[in-house]
């Protein structure tokens, strides 16, 4: 039996009206609860500092390569790895046969000279004569001087021994004894640099240097040579960064980063818990609010600010940004404003 049955038509209307505002109510409850609730921040453009961050190691200011010009047998090696060298110091020493040899063959050559001026004095010789073994003399001179340079090698500047190829006993061959690097007063490091920022970058200009070695501290250098061709491979200019090296604190195959500020420039910057990273791509996007729904931007970030990002593209100055809230957000949503942004509605 009908629950309503006994109800008088007026009553019954009454009820079914009840019913039905009340259905509408939870309705209309249901509805706003689905939109989602943001808090906003405002886009402002702002001059942004400029810079590029690069990575190298560093690399001795010169490279000297020890090595004779002729392949002979290496009787002593006086210095290793690591070690410091002054110019002039004696580093390896050759089999000195050939040096015997042409040391003896010069002591002749210089004898029979000698002998052809004495004739020449007396009238017993001839100039021809004289001015021939002059001129052996003088080739005998410098193969033997030659020679001499190649068994006795020393340092042409002062460094650190960084390779050592041979040991005693060995023959020499296409490797270098050993390579000397000079780390004072200056080393280097070499960066490669795109087409784009090569137009900013100049001679002279100082840069900003950190070493994982030396955690918390920047050195200063300056740019001291851009390469005039691109590396064909990489697509970048090669430029060389020298700084100071008091101390030698600085060893060849440190690892660094090269910092150079390029000045500033005018961009968006939006507050960081603005950009949302799309899952599954490195895809970087914003959502903007205006009049009760959002937009979705895809976004190109430059520089990380203390509180938030540049962007190069995507968002306008003055945009309304979402920064909370994104999780239930979808390109064309509505959404409502935190109370306490009401009047930024």
């Amino acid at each position: 039996m009908s629950p309503y049955k006994y109800l008088t038509p007026c009553a019954a209307m009454l009820l079914l009206c009840a019913c039905g505002a009340k259905t509408d109510e939870t309705a209309a409850t249901a509805e706003e609860d689905e939109i989602a609730i943001i808090d906003i921040d405002v886009a402002h453009t702002r001059a942004v500092p400029q810079s590029r961050s690069y990575t190298a190691n560093v690399e001795a200011y010169n490279i000297n390569n020890i090595a004779p010009s002729m392949a002979n047998r290496i009787r002593e090696i006086r210095v290793d790895v690591g070690d410091h060298v002054s110019r002039g110091q004696v580093l390896v020493t050759l089999d000195a046969a050939n040096a015997d040899q042409q040391r003896i063959a010069l002591e002749d050559t210089e004898r029979e000279y000698n002998r052809a001026l004495e004739l020449l004095e007396i009238g017993a010789g001839t100039q021809r004569a004289v001015d021939q073994l002059k001129a052996q003399l003088d080739a005998a001179r410098r193969q033997y001087r030659n020679t001499m340079d190649n068994t006795v090698l020393t340092a042409p500047v002062a460094g650190v021994v960084t390779e050592r190829n041979y040991d005693p006993g060995d023959m020499t061959g296409q490797l270098p004894v050993l390579t000397i690097g000079q780390i004072t007063p200056s080393v280097k490091l070499v960066i490669n640099v795109n087409e784009q920022d090569l137009s900013v970058i100049k001679n002279g200009m100082e840069v900003e240097i950190s070493f994982d070695a030396y955690e918390g501290e920047r050195f200063s250098g300056k740019i001291s040579r851009i390469s005039p061709a691109v590396d064909v491979a990489s697509r970048t200019f090669p430029v060389e960064v020298t700084l100071p090296n008091p101390g030698e604190r600085l060893r060849p195959g440190m690892f660094g980063r090269v910092v150079i500020g390029l000045g500033t420039r005018d961009n968006v910057v939006v507050p960081d818990r603005a950009v949302v990273k799309q899952a599954g791509s490195n895809n970087k996007y914003v959502y903007t609010y205006s009049a009760g729904t959002v937009g979705y931007h895809r976004v190109e970030l430059g520089s990380r600010l203390d509180d938030g990002f540049e962007l190069l593209s995507g968002i306008n100055d003055g945009d309304t940004v979402v920064i909370a809230g994104q999780v239930r957000l979808s390109d064309g949503a509505q959404a409502k404003i935190l109370e306490r942004n009401t009047s930024a509605k």
